[in-house]
This record gives structure tokens, C-alpha cells and sequence, in this order.
């Protein structure tokens, strides 16, 4: 057929070994089915024969039956390896490898796969060995293990060889007073430049350890050391260790990086916890959230004989501060709470014993303290509170009522003396928000919402004697709107560092469990109620309730800065992080020019809409500012370039952050896990100048208004509200 080359030698010997075999094969065949046809026939007649054919006739019978089988079957040939020497074959069972390279690191309990453990699912009614690995559910389909010798090998030969002639021991004093040359400090420069997902290599490992002691005058450097460090070497681990503590102190972002799930030296994560230290409770604050989720990571083990967990560094650290600030131990108590509540399938086991051993120690370090009693009974009654409202509101939001009665009796159940809600003394820390007291609620204010959910809307009496508005509703977790506006926050926090404050406004949330929560309600009006009172002018809505007939447009020059200014900053801020399913009825305008965003259901650039645009910019805003061509709108974009490139200089800590949430029970990071961080660092464009980052962005508003398809979802929404109404 001309699909194997011809080559005559090799064929020559080739055929002549096969026809040889052949011959053998064939004989040997013959002798063996004239024997079974024989067999056959001498059982069929009942008589005795003793191999040869009775008749003639039956000769020419067997080689015409020999014929025909020769003519359908096919011979395959085969030559087993021979040995010039016995092979002695015992019953010895090896231990099976790995199923990953990093598995000889003996990683942590409680820490993460790196890689995930290859499955094979069977198919339709084969036997596996068993259900799949860590699979509870015993209805699951059979899985089987599929082991890969080499990619279970603890360590290459030659690159173990390799990295120990290079990296020899005997040369540590020398590499001391080792100085890079031009070319080699370029390199070193561009190494450290990396993003916190940059894999190296391993010459750039190499390089960075050889150049070690002179690198410790660079605090960015210090993640590029740790990640070069052969950890299973004792000998190189053992002088890492050494040189942690003469780096020059590295920034919180670094810190945080070392947290994360592929840094698993107890050293290492001691010695990010030291710098978290010097970090004030404000600060540490916005961190929180994803430091309770660094905790899968340590050392703990989750079971109550094994010591307790304060053997982590870093949950000895949340536990001591959480226990010395009020505002710190309320949200810790909640984020472990919710973690241990969580039932699902994605929250493993041996994770919610890990937190609530958290949550144990930290109520047991509580009671040492002075006031530790009196904190963890208003702990208690918090929890408390939290249970008769998300028992209201589930009635609430099954019984098979209207709106109006429904409301009626939610105002009920806040009058019942049985709940205990019309007064609290002495004064309760709102969960919500710990810095203010709650002393009460007002029943004749409450309301139902429009919603499939029924949120409630619920006016708590503050001891100021001002009213706390917030909403709870049940069936709906809202850890992902929690992590967004945790997000929000800290990038405000990052613009007002710059002198830039754009006027945010992040409201606050806060999961009480995993399908409970509270949100802080801001009086505002969504643009689509807004449009519709106005007649379709977000300007006139701005001009009634802050008139000024002698500046321009009729509106207080300082609404319309803060409207122009929060519009910049939520346009950047919501693009940065993927937030999807934008209309009219998410988007909010409070009377004194706030413009803020609500309901975060998609991030990380998810939107159940189609070709929806990367960011939300619709023309009842831009006709809020006056016009597209208007000074409004010049500077609402001069605000977007100067935040959009000032949050890049912050990429690397907010990077880290969603890193550390990669194994997060939320909804939109359990999509793809593994390229959360990717999804955000994309939309940085870290590859661009800065004059390139602000023609990009110019290009995503000019995209963004001019879009026509975003108009007609929002019309349809639009239509599909008013007759659920």
C-alpha cells in the first residue's frame, strides 16, 4: 500500500524471519484443526476412531473445510524479548507512586491537591474498584486510579544532578559576596518583575538562588526566593530558613502571596504572619475574609486529640487580634460560622472541622481576656437574633400569600413578644455593622420586597436613636456579593492612598450562613425608577433634589461631582472584576448624586446575557452628566484613566487576594477555580504601558456607550418586570 518505506535489506530478512514462522504457524494449525474436526465427527457417530479417515470422501471433506478456515484466518506474529539469563518473577508488591511530583513534599492536612488526583469513569456496566477517591456518595459512578510512573517520580535524575552541582553547598560562604553583572542584573530585574502567577523556570531558580544574599535588599524579591527553593533539599531548606529574617521587610501583598496554597512551609507562613503584624485592625480588616480561607491551608489538623489549632501561626495571629478588637472578633466569629454551617458537597469535611476548631479556640482564648464573658454573650445573642429572622423570613417567603398580606405579617411577627424584637437590652452590636448598637426595631416601617426571594426590609432603632435599615433575606448566599463589595472597599481604599476619592459606596453584606445574610439598605432609586418618574432623565431626577438655578445644568455643583466621580470608579471597579448581568434595575442613584452598583449574582466575566459589553456604560448615565460632550463627561473620563492606572500599580495585592479564595465555596470561582486569578489579571493588561492602559480603557467606554445590543436587554428587562408586576 506504499505506507511503510521500502528498504531491501531490512525487507529481505524481515520476510524470510516471517515466512519461516509462517511455515510453522501454518503447520502446526493444520495438525491441530484436523484433530478437532476428527474429534467431532468420531463424537457425532459414536464410534471409536483412531485418527485416520474411514472413507475418501472424507479426506477431501477435511482439506476442503481446512481450505476455507485458512482462507479467513488471520496470523499475527509476535516476538517476545528473550534473555540470556532466567528471570526470577516473585509476588513482591511495591508501594504505587504518587499521583503528582509534589506528593514526596508531604503537604499539609488540610491543604489542597496542587494537582488533582486523574480519575477514569468507567463505562455503562463495568465493575470499577470503588466509588470515586474522596467521593461520599456511595451512588456515585466507579472511578479507578490511573498511576503515571513518571509523573509520580519524586525528582528528575539529571535535573536532581543538575540543581546539586549547581547549587553545591560547599559554595554558600562564596555566594555571599556573589555581585550580578549588567546582563545577569537585567535578567534578575525582569525575574522579579513577575506577576504573583508567573511559574519559573529552572534556570531562573537557579539564578535567583545563586544571586540569594544580594537580592536581600529587595523586598520583591523575596516570593521569587521562596518559589526557587528546592524544599525537599534539607540542606538548602535549612539555609532559606536562615536567610528569611535578613530580607528586607516585604510589602503586604508579598505577605499575603505566601499564604497561599502552593507555600506550605511552616517557616515561610510564619514568617508572612510577622508581617501582617505590623498591619492596624482597619487594615487587616480588609483582608480578613481571605485570611480565614488561607486557614485550609496550614497545618491544623482538624481533629480535637491532635492539639489544638493554635500550633498555625496564622490562626494563633487571627485569634489574638480577633480577641484584643471588637470589630475584628465579630466578623471572624461570622466568616468561621458560615464556613462551618456550609453543608455542600464542594466544602470538604475535614474543612468544616477546621473551622469550627478555629471557632473553639477562639471562644476559649475569649474567656481569658477581662471582658471575654460578657463578648461572647453578645456573641450569642447575635447568633440569636440571626435565627429568628431567618425563621421569619422563610415563612415569609413560603407561605402562599400577596405581597400586601405577607407584610402584614411579617409587622406581626416583629410585634410578637415571643421574638424578642421590639426592644434589646442592653444594646446589641448590629452583626451587619459591630460599630453601631441596636436597641430595637420599628414594625410599622418594615416591608416585603418584589422579589422571587421576598427579601425582608427591616428599620432597626440604633441607641442614637437613628434608624439602621437593613435587608435579610434567605435562600439566596451571599458570599460572593460579601467578597465583592469586601473588593469595592479595599480599592477605595487603594484610590484615597493616591488622593483620589471617587465617592464609593460600599454598602455593607454580610453571610450569616450559607443561604442567609444581611445587606445595609442605602435610600436610593434604581436608574430604571428614575427614568420612568423623570421621563427617561436621570439630569431631572439630579435637578429636583438638588436644584441650584445659578450653577450649571440647575444642580449643585458638588452632586454633580460626586455623581461624575462615583460613576468613574464603579465603571472601573465592576470592569476589573468581571461583573456581569448589568440593567437598569442593578444600577443605583441615592438623591445626593451616589451612583452605585448592586446584586453581584456574576463576576470573573460570566453574564447570562449575550454579548453583553465588558463594562456598563448606558446612555442614561452619560445623559446624566449633561452629554457626551459635555466638561462632565471629560472629566468622568479623566477620572476612569487615573483609577484604572493607579489600581494596576495595586494589581499584585488584589491578585493575591482572589488566590487565596480559589477554594472558596463561591458560586462563580468554583467555575473555573484554577483560572480565577487569570480572569483578573487579564483585565489589568499588565503587558501595556500606561499610555497604552488609557487608550484601551477609552476604547472600552467609546465600545461601551456606543453599543446598541446592551439597549435592547435593558428594554426587555424592562418589559419582563412589568408584567411580573
Amino acid at each position: 500500500m506504499g505506507e511503510i518505506p521500502r528498504v531491501d535489506w531490512l525487507d529481505s530478512l524481515v520476510f524470510k524471519a516471517v515466512e519461516k514462522k509462517r511455515e510453522h504457524v501454518e503447520a502446526s494449525v493444520k495438525l491441530s484443526s484436523r484433530v478437532r474436526r476428527r474429534m467431532s465427527k468420531s463424537k457425532r457417530k459414536g464410534e471409536d476412531t483412531d485418527g485416520a479417515p474411514s472413507t475418501k470422501s472424507e479426506a477431501e471433506d477435511d482439506q476442503v473445510e481446512s481450505d476455507k478456515e485458512e482462507g479467513d484466518r488471520y496470523t499475527l506474529l509476535i516476538d517476545f524479548p528473550k534473555f540470556d539469563f532466567p528471570i526470577v518473577f516473585t509476588d513482591h508488591e511495591y508501594a504505587p507512586p504518587p499521583i503528582s511530583s509534589q506528593a514526596h513534599h508531604a503537604p499539609p492536612t488540610g491543604n489542597v491537591n496542587l494537582k488533582p488526583p486523574p480519575e477514569v469513569q468507567l463505562g455503562p456496566g463495568i465493575n470499577g474498584t470503588g466509588n470515586g477517591i474522596g467521593d461520599d456518595d456511595e451512588n456515585a459512578p466507579p472511578l479507578i486510579r490511573i498511576y503515571d510512573p513518571e509523573v509520580g517520580a519524586k525528582d528528575n535524575p539529571a535535573e536532581s544532578k543538575h540543581r546539586r552541582l549547581v547549587r553545591s553547598h560547599r559554595t554558600g560562604v562564596l555566594d555571599r559576596d556573589l555581585k550580578p553583572n549588567a546582563k545577569i542584573r537585567d535578567e534578575l530585574n525582569t525575574i522579579i518583575s513577575y506577576g504573583p502567577t508567573q511559574e519559573l523556570n529552572a534556570e531562573e531558580k537557579d539564578l535567583v538562588w545563586k544571586f540569594r544574599h544580594h537580592l536581600r535588599r529587595d523586598k520583591r524579591a523575596l516570593t521569587k526566593f521562596v518559589k526557587s527553593v528546592a524544599w525537599h533539599d534539607q540542606s538548602e531548606a535549612r539555609q532559606a530558613v536562615q536567610l528569611l529574617p535578613k530580607w528586607t521587610e516585604i510589602d503586604v501583598d508579598d505577605a499575603l502571596e505566601l499564604l497561599g496554597p502552593t507555600f506550605d512551609n511552616p517557616a515561610v507562613r510564619a514568617y508572612a504572619v510577622d508581617r501582617l503584624r505590623e498591619s492596624d485592625d482597619d487594615e487587616l480588616l480588609l483582608y480578613l475574609l481571605q485570611l480565614v480561607q488561607a486557614l485550609k491551608f496550614e497545618k491544623i489538623s482538624p481533629e480535637p486529640q491532635d492539639g489544638n489549632s493554635q500550633d498555625s501561626s496564622l490562626a494563633r495571629f487571627l485569634i489574638t487580634r480577633a480577641t484584643n478588637d471588637m470589630m475584628l472578633g465579630n466578623f471572624l466569629h461570622w466568616y468561621l460560622m458560615v464556613e462551618c454551617d456550609d453543608r455542600s458537597p464542594d466544602q470538604r469535611k475535614e474543612h468544616r472541622k477546621l473551622f469550627a476548631k478555629v471557632e473553639y479556640d477562639f471562644m476559649a482564648e475569649l474567656m481569658k481576656v477581662p471582658e471575654g464573658p460578657e463578648r461572647r454573650k453578645t456573641l450569642l445573642r447575635q447568633g440569636e437574633l440571626i435565627t429568628v429572622l431567618s425563621k421569619i423570613s422563610k415563612e415569609i417567603r413560603f407561605s402562599r400569600e400577596d405581597r400586601p398580606r405577607k407584610q402584614q405579617r411579617l409587622k406581626k411577627y416583629l410585634t410578637d413578644p415571643k421574638n424578642e424584637l421590639t426592644s434589646f437590652d442592653p444594646p446589641l452590636p448590629l452583626p451587619l455593622d459591630p460599630s453601631v448598637s441596636i436597641v430595637g426595631c420599628y414594625p410599622e416601617d418594615a416591608l416585603v420586597f418584589k422579589s422571587s426571594l421576598y427579601p425582608l426590609l427591616i428599620h432597626f432603632k440604633t441607641s442614637d436613636g437613628k434608624k439602621y435599615p437593613i435587608i435579610f433575606k434567605t435562600g439566596d448566599d451571599l458570599r460572593q456579593d460579601q467578597l465583592v463589595i469586601q473588593v469595592i472597599a479595599l480599592m477605595d481604599r487603594l484610590l484615597r492612598k493616591e488622593n483620589l476619592d471617587l465617592k464609593l459606596s460600599p454598602y455593607r453584606i454580610l453571610a450569616t450562613s450559607s443561604s442567609a445574610g444581611a445587606v445595609q439598605f442605602v435610600p436610593s432609586m434604581s436608574l430604571t425608577a428614575a427614568s420612568a418618574k423623570y421621563k427617561g432623565s436621570i439630569l431631572a431626577y439630579l435637578r429636583a433634589n438638588n436644584p441650584d438655578t445659578s450653577a450649571d445644568l440647575g444642580i449643585r455643583p458638588a452632586t454633580m461631582d460626586t455623581y461624575v466621580k462615583s460613576c468613574a470608579g464603579y465603571c472601573v471597579i465592576t470592569y476589573l472584576l468581571g461583573v456581569g448581568d448589568r440593567h437598569l434595575d442593578n444600577l443605583l442613584l441615592a438623591p445626593d448624586g451616589h451612583f452605585f452598583h448592586a446584586d453581584f449574582g456574576y463576576i470573573l466575566g460570566r453574564d447570562p446575557k449575550p454579548f453583553a459589553p465588558q463594562m456598563k456604560l448606558c446612555k442614561e448615565m452619560v445623559e446624566g452628566m449633561g452629554s457626551s460632550t459635555s466638561r462632565n463627561y471629560a472629566a468622568f473620563k479623566s477620572y476612569c484613566f487615573t483609577a484604572y492606572t493607579t489600581l494596576r500599580k495595586s494589581s499584585n495585592l488584589i491578585l493575591n487576594l482572589f488566590s487565596l479564595m480559589v477554594d472558596a465555596n463561591i458560586p462563580d470561582i468554583k467555575v473555573e477555580p484554577q483560572r480565577v486569578v487569570e480572569k483578573v489579571r487579564e483585565r489589568f493588561h499588565l503587558e501595556m504601558t500606561e499610555e497604552e492602559a488609557m487608550r484601551h480603557f477609552e476604547g472600552l467606554i467609546v465600545d461601551s456607550v456606543g453599543s446598541i445590543f446592551p439597549v435592547v436587554i435593558d428594554t426587555i428587562h424592562n418589559m419582563m418586570q412589568g408584567l411580573r408586576a
